[in-house]
């Protein structure tokens, strides 16, 4: 039988050691290297010549994005999925014009991850159903540029480091919808609901919905 080859590159040591348990309980799929950043990923791509680099997109040095971009126009022959709990419209598109073959967020399934890097090895294309939705959205409404700097990482401007999806999440929130609204209204999961709230908490450095609106009072953000 002949294994799909795999390069693991994600900052979290915790995240890659998962991520290769549930491959490697797969007769056909097999771990060859491991990295932390962008750098890493591509002097393994080009070590060890995988079939398929799975890279997350926020981690020190070199983002996913940018190392899936070099690769892509370095002409080699990995297909690259972009693995992320992070689905604003801005890391999506940017990750598609890079080249990336596929697009999973961390909650996907394990059948859907292990179809996803069967259907990438086969020269097709794999995005989640929550990544699905944005890239048709965007193709009916082209308003976005795909190709804006993959290297800003989508976090120079925004108050807080917010992503566009989270400042969204953010009215949804302060408008008294529940998580699951939320969900149902941006047609996301409510663990990716779950997350960006988690986030927002967390970068704006809140406990509570009346700290969050007051900061968001304040950034000008409501």
């Amino acid at each position: 039988m002949n294994k799909t080859t795999i390069v693991l590159v994600d900052d979290h040591v915790l995240v890659r050691d998962g991520i290769r348990a549930l491959l490697e309980s797969e007769d056909d799929l097999v771990v060859i290297g491991e990295g932390a950043d962008g750098n890493e990923a591509i002097a393994l791509v080009e070590s060890k010549k995988p079939d398929v680099l799975i890279i997350d997109i926020r981690m020190p040095k070199m983002t996913g994005i940018e190392a899936v971009e070099k690769l892509s126009a370095a002409n080699t022959e990995v297909k690259c999925i972009i693995l992320s709990m992070h689905d604003s419209e801005e890391y999506i598109l940017q990750s598609v014009a890079a080249g990336a073959k596929g697009y999973l967020l961390k909650d996907t399934g394990k059948a859907e991850f292990i179809k996803a890097i069967h259907t990438v090895q086969e020269g097709g294309k794999y995005y989640s159903g929550d990544i699905s939705n944005v890239l048709v959205n965007n193709l009916l409404n082209p308003t976005k540029k795909p190709s804006e700097s993959p290297k800003s990482d989508s976090r120079t401007s925004k108050p807080f480091d917010l992503t566009n999806k989270e400042i969204q999440v953010l009215e949804l929130v302060l408008s008294g919808l529940t998580n699951k609204q939320i969900s149902e209204k941006l047609q996301n999961s409510k663990r990716t609901v779950e997350t960006h709230r988690f986030n927002l908490m967390r970068k704006m450095e809140v406990k509570n919905l009346i700290d969050l609106s007051k900061k968001a009072q304040e950034a000008g953000l409501m």
